[in-house]
């Protein structure tokens, strides 16, 4: 069985973006982009949801042949393009970069995909989440807090059915006051 972990940088107030998807608080430090690359690396399976998708993929396509980029950002670039994907989505019918589109039960789906052998997997972007962390799907926490406050937005967690126990395995600082918690799911 693979695990499947949910983890996304958030404001301290809780929310994934901004207002109007304003992500624009969330630049991460090179100590920092370094640490999601780490976590990148060991996943075998992205699961996303249509904005995430949408979000990823105008970006790390191609993000490796941009003038500056920096050798951290040029191995996320491969290894996203590299990575499987499945994306998550009623609304768009075309996906490309190693990306597969499930456009039925993502929490039926994402069961499947669970009961697999394999490298852990990443479920991305609240919404989906929302509907992992409702079937009992995700066996670990990655929350990058950042210290701000912007008042609205994407909140990280969607309303749950039920408690969720949890168990803290890590905590670290990053430059700028960002702080990582990683909690694994008590079963």
């Amino acid at each position: 069985m693979r695990k499947l972990i949910y983890g996304m940088n958030l404001t301290l107030d809780g929310y994934i973006a901004a207002a109007g998807d304003d992500l624009g608080w969330s630049a991460p430090s090179d100590e920092l982009f370094q640490w999601w690359l780490d976590q990148e690396l060991a996943i075998g399976l992205l699961m996303y949801g249509r904005k995430l998708w949408e979000e990823m993929s105008s970006n790390w396509p191609t993000a490796d042949q941009q003038p500056g980029a920096t050798p951290a950002q040029i191995e996320f670039a491969r290894n996203w393009r590299d990575t499987p994907k499945v994306v998550f989505s009623s609304t768009i019918d075309k996906v490309d970069w190693n990306t597969r589109l499930v456009t039925g039960d993502a929490a039926a789906e994402m069961t499947r995909l669970k009961a697999e052998d394999g490298e852990p997997m990443r479920v991305a972007g609240a919404t989906l989440a929302g509907a992992a962390v409702r079937a009992g799907l995700v066996d670990e926490y990655e929350i990058v807090t950042h210290p701000v406050l912007v008042g609205g937005g994407t909140p990280f967690f969607t309303a749950l059915d039920s408690w969720v126990k949890l168990s803290l395995v890590e905590t670290r600082t990053f430059p700028g006051g960002v702080v990582l918690t990683r909690y694994a799911t008590r079963r």
